[in-house]
């Protein structure tokens, strides 16, 4: 019941990766079999050509399509493409040159003895000799190609990576199986695709008799690829949120308003709450690119026009964007952030929501109690032996653990990267000591951890606000109007309880900003 619920989203999915696959896999091909042709004809390239390609395979997948989207100052498809395109052409290139060199001898020499030019003995001899060896290539960069394309999510370029990425932040098991074992399948079914077209394409001595079973499966098995293009194709183009890109449906405007939210359940919720309060109050359709990477990912979507609105803290954009000092005034913060957001960026900050969602570091309370620690300072004389659980995030901003080191003197034994979906649970089964948790996580009761005070101030203020593009509120002021009832509505308590609901009681991000916004009358 579970996938029957979420059908027509899977559909959409599965379509988006098999245009994601297809797409980079075609274009390798373009680019992969000219270059090992090329390459096969001069010797002097192959080495650095090689060496160049193969040096593509060991840049994490994750680091490639960030950097791609830093380059090209664009979310989605496009750095996608690029980068499944990139990994490709290893298998590619290599199997054209092995495939060509391993000709023969003997059947060249008999080819050059009866005239062939050297373009036809490439093109009537060796090509067709090593097409099995080049479509293997292919079909083992198609397979690659559909697990590499899963974290293509993680910068809005859609997928079965999706669900997969939804469910880390969630914490949801139901999440990341729907993704995973749609795509392992995917992966076997591109294989066999591919592997019957190669079937197709093998020299046979003898032809088979007419009518035969064989005779009729050769050339449905040449067809293969195609019938999976074309089921590609019309997914992607049936699929529930087909109408953004179409822009198709009559009644609705052209422009869109794009939310964007980070990859944890907080942002998820306050992204549907925008949302939901948009499309109830406004004409406009939003358009959800919701689990992107985080906040640089967010930000420079947002400048780049990728998104139109996403939420933000004020001590995120203080310290990680602006590069300022910590600020311990909130006023004097969000004063700051917002006259440099519209000064240097184009973007509007928005009143903030109530709340604010520091980093608070926890620990058990167990351990609290039996060490009798209350204060971020109390962990100084432990800090050596303690084992530490930060997001990624933290382990590198100014306003996370190099500067907390610094203002408290804290040296972790330890420090693992951790998804903030983990933390809290990794935590409660003692697999680490501390982490650094949100102030408004849920989480925190339900694991019975315990919160340590700031005694020295070091984290500042981390008040919630929508920021927008300047131009897109011009465009459409009433998103200003409407966007303002949330001003100071949720405090910290609220917050608390709406991220409990989704990551304790495990209900969609969806539903509980839903009833959250019916309970208010919105």
């Amino acid at each position: 019941m579970y996938v029957v619920d979420r059908l027509p989203e899977l559909w959409l999915r599965t379509g988006e990766h098999l245009m994601l696959t297809g797409c980079s896999t075609m274009a390798a091909m373009f680019i992969g079999i000219p270059l090992g042709i090329f390459m096969f004809r001069n010797a002097w390239l192959r080495s650095p050509a090689m060496g160049a390609i193969g040096t593509l395979q060991t840049i994490p997948s994750l680091a490639m399509l960030v950097f791609l989207l830093a380059l090209l100052q664009k979310i989605g498809a496009v750095p996608a493409l690029i980068a499944l395109t990139l990994y490709a052409l290893l298998p590619i290139v290599r199997n054209t040159l092995t495939g060509l060199s391993g000709v023969s001898p003997e059947v060249m020499e008999a080819a050059r003895g009866i005239g062939m030019t050297e373009y036809q003995e490439l093109r009537m001899v060796r090509i067709p000799l090593a097409t099995p060896v080049i479509v293997a290539g292919i079909r083992t960069a198609a397979v690659v190609g559909v697990g590499i394309a899963t974290l293509s999510a993680f910068i809005g370029a859609g997928g079965l990576g999706q669900f997969i990425n939804r469910g880390l932040a969630l914490s949801n098991t139901k999440l990341i199986l729907l993704g995973a074992v749609p795509a392992a399948l995917l992966a076997l079914i591109v294989d066999f695709s591919i592997g019957s077209f190669e079937w197709g394409l093998r020299p046979e001595r003898k032809r088979e008799k007419k009518g035969s079973v064989k005779a009729l499966m050769r050339p449905m098995s040449l067809l293969m690829p195609v019938f999976l293009i074309l089921a590609g194709i019309i997914a992607y183009n049936t699929g529930p949120s087909a109408e953004f890109r179409s822009g198709s449906i009559s009644g609705i405007k052209e422009k869109n308003i794009r939310i964007g939210t980070k990859n944890f359940t907080e942002q998820l919720i306050l992204g549907e709450i925008m949302a939901q309060l948009i499309e109830a109050k406004t004409d406009l359709v939003v358009e959800r690119r919701f689990n992107l990477g985080g906040t640089m990912i967010c930000h420079g979507a947002l400048v780049s026009g990728e998104i139109d609105i996403y939420p933000e803290y004020t001590g995120t954009a203080l310290t990680a964007i602006l590069k300022q000092k910590v600020i311990s005034d909130p006023e004097k913060a969000f004063k700051l952030v917002s006259t440099a957001y519209r000064e240097r960026f184009g973007l509007r900050w928005l009143k903030p929501l109530g709340f604010n969602n520091t980093y608070t570091i926890t620990v058990r309370a167990t351990d609290a109690r039996k060490q009798g620690w209350t204060r971020i300072s109390d962990l100084r004389k432990a800090a050596s032996g303690l084992r530490a659980g930060f997001t990624a995030e933290f382990s590198e901003r100014p306003d996370g653990y190099p500067g907390l080191g610094q203002k408290y003197g804290l040296v972790f034994g330890v420090v693992r990267d951790l998804d903030p979906s983990l933390m809290y649970a990794a935590l409660s089964k003692g697999e680490v000591d501390v982490i650094c948790a949100f102030a408004t996580d849920g989480r925190i009761a339900a694991y019975n951890l315990k919160p340590l005070d700031d005694d020295r101030n070091f984290f500042p203020p981390y008040h919630a606000a929508a920021v927008i593009k300047e131009e897109i509120l011009e465009e459409h002021p009433e998103l200003g109007d409407v966007l303002s009832i949330l001003e100071g509505l949720i405090d910290n308590a609220t917050m608390q309880r709406l991220n409990f609901e989704v990551d304790g009681k495990k209900r969609s991000p969806v539903d509980v900003a839903k009833e959250w916004c019916q309970s208010l009358n919105f």
